[in-house]
């Protein structure tokens, strides 16, 4: 085996990629956003909060009905003029 091919053979015989930009140099998908609750930055690991405690925050509201989701009520399908769906 030539050391060529034992050099290859530890990465899979992929070479490594040159030309790749920095971290620093890549944009993010979407800006980063503050946290809906507080305010601070938002994580990525926590999307669209900063903590754990932020999202169970929101979690809380969403279960005890702080937020609703509007709703527009219907007759059931009668209408004054005869006509039924």
């Amino acid at each position: 085996m030539t050391d060529r091919k034992a050099a290859d053979k530890g990465t899979g015989g992929k070479k490594p990629a040159t030309g790749t930009p920095a971290r620093d140099n890549v944009e993010p998908l979407r800006p980063k956003r503050p946290c809906p609750i507080c305010g601070q930055p938002s994580d990525r690991k926590f999307f669209p909060f900063c903590s754990p405690r932020c999202k169970d925050v929101d979690l809380n509201r969403w279960l005890t009905g702080h937020y609703a989701v509007p709703v527009v009520e219907e007759d059931g399908g009668t209408s004054d003029d005869g006509e039924g769906y």
